[in-house]
């Protein structure tokens, strides 16, 4: 075993991971969003988006207008949630409020918001705005989070190439 390959393999994997992170953060600048790509893990925003689409996000808009698809996060959930915003509103002090349903559900996002909140904050819950999206490119995110067995294999696959590259 050569201490000086094995340090450079180490070195460019590192590499690899920062430049990947520093992408991903400066994309979080540019677009204010703290998850400027997100995959559609639901149905609900059938036929507009289907389940694995990749979506990209902008948060820098000032106000978001009736018909806008969103990305919001409720306290106490991790996961996002992709709906389209079907009423606003503005408060006392001007901030916008929002009500959100989806494409594919009966009635709007109030049970999902908790907390005996009706609308949702756009400073404090959205997440960003629906700006692109390409279709069913998700798949594989979803495939491997839903799959413990993906997740095993794709791991030892990556452990099995690390070790048996000859660069």
């Amino acid at each position: 075993m050569n201490l000086r390959l094995e340090l450079t393999r180490f070195l460019k994997l590192c590499f690899v991971l920062s430049s990947a992170f520093m992408f991903w953060k400066g994309l979080s600048i540019v677009t204010n969003s703290h998850s400027p790509i997100v995959v559609v893990l639901s149905g609900s925003m059938e036929p507009a988006f289907q389940r694995g689409d990749v979506l990209f996000l902008y948060n820098r808009n000032t106000i978001n207008k009736v018909g806008d698809v969103v990305i919001y996060e409720v306290e106490d959930k991790s996961i996002p949630i992709v709906h389209r915003v079907l009423r606003e509103h503005h408060n006392d002090k001007k901030k916008q409020l929002l009500l959100t349903k989806g494409d594919n559900n009966a009635g709007d996002d109030i049970p999902l918001y908790g907390r005996k909140k009706n609308y949702l904050h756009k400073s404090k819950d959205i997440v960003g705005t629906v700006k692109g999206y390409v279709p069913q490119l998700g798949y594989v995110t979803i495939w491997i989070s839903e799959n413990k067995y993906a997740k095993v294999a794709l791991m030892g696959f990556l452990g099995l190439s690390a070790l048996l590259s000859n660069e």
